[in-house]
């Protein structure tokens, strides 16, 4: 079947859906946009669909079977709401709401209704983050114990509503949503059971720029994500300890590699003292060269589209949701006790 879809908040990342949509997904049409400035409106025109007048002219057209909901995080409940009163699946952007209330709120809606309704988490499809997940689903390295994930740029202060509080600014809400998504991803069977926070305001005052967050889950992984705009030498993407060898990937062009083990013998230790740059030391003397092999980062190749893929998919009921409301409701609860953490300045035990 086809589908016919309208974009509320018709912004940037408003018209990307569009744009990705008409190049990738043939079963959808984009038939119209609503944005409550005029300038979007003209655009949307200019760009070959209706420009829709108010929300409640969006509400009311019948024809309309998807609504993809862009605008600022704290018009989003209110708006899915709506939408799925009015008889539309609903497509949302990240995040979902502003906190895990709000999020509750439209599950409840969704299940009364019985609407599609999913999250724009379209990081799930990033390259490096399926780098990673093959690493571990293939078995390649075993045993992950800590993992470091990080976007980092020096870009400085935030556009637009990103920087105001009202909106829901902010890197851990735009960013951070992202890489702890990608986490509880990767390991959806495991609970996070610690959560350390330090959210920074460096430029600005309102919201975070800056943020380091640290989560140990109950299989004895723990994660540390790191984003930040005022970053002038960055520092990997992934960097990935197991007990059997270490996987790193420097950057979005998924540069990088696998140092493994390759056997299980222990290393001799003598009495004699190794000099290095450091200075005298055995402990961080380099490792045997002949005892590790390194190995190229698998190739993957996921695509962004497959985020709209699957919902047509759910619709012609061929298979079920990739992104589930009730996986960004634990993402939403650990954003809670993010704030929570960062205002006691210490760490917080939980159970998500």
């Amino acid at each position: 079947m086809s589908y016919k879809l309208v974009i509320v908040g018709y912004g940037g990342i408003g018209a990307w859906h569009h744009e990705n949509i008409k190049a990738h997904i043939p079963n959808i049409e984009v038939i119209g946009a609503y944005d409550i400035r005029e300038e979007m409106l003209e655009k949307a025109k200019e760009n070959g669909i209706k420009a829709y007048s108010s929300l409640e002219e969006v509400l009311e057209d019948k024809d309309i079977d998807i609504v993809t909901i862009a605008t600022p995080n704290n018009f989003h409940k209110d708006i899915a709401i709506k939408c799925l009163k009015s008889g539309k699946n609903v497509i949302c952007e990240k995040p979902v709401t502003m906190n895990k209330k709000e999020l509750e709120e439209i599950i409840q809606v969704q299940k009364e209704t019985g609407k599609l309704f999913s999250i724009h988490q379209n990081r799930r499809w990033d390259k490096d983050y399926h780098i990673i997940k093959k690493i571990l689903e293939d078995k390649t390295l075993v045993n992950p114990y800590y993992i470091e994930t990080r976007v980092q740029g020096s870009r400085g202060p935030l556009h637009g509503w990103r920087g105001i509080k009202e909106n829901g600014g902010g890197m851990l809400y735009d960013w951070g949503i992202h890489l702890i998504d990608q986490i509880l991803d990767l390991f959806p069977q495991n609970k996070v059971i610690e959560i350390y926070a330090n959210l920074f305001s460096i430029h600005c005052k309102e919201v975070d720029d800056n943020f380091k967050l640290m989560m140990k889950l109950d299989n004895n992984v723990n994660v540390l994500i790191e984003v930040a705009t005022n970053c002038f030498i960055t520092q990997p993407r992934w960097h990935m300890c197991c007990e059997d060898g270490t996987a790193i990937v420097e950057d979005w062009s998924c540069k990088g590699k696998i140092v493994k083990l390759n056997n299980n013998q222990e290393l001799v230790w003598d009495d004699v003292i190794v000099y290095t740059e450091a200075g005298p030391t055995r402990t961080m003397a380099p490792r045997p060269v002949e005892t590790t092999d390194e190995i190229n980062l698998p190739n993957v190749d996921p695509k962004w589209s497959s985020f709209y893929l699957n919902i047509i998919d759910v619709l012609d009921n061929k298979t079920e949701l990739i992104v589930k409301p009730e996986q960004c409701l634990r993402t939403m609860e650990i954003i809670d006790y993010i704030f929570e953490a960062n205002q006691k300045g210490q760490k917080v035990n939980c159970n998500i």
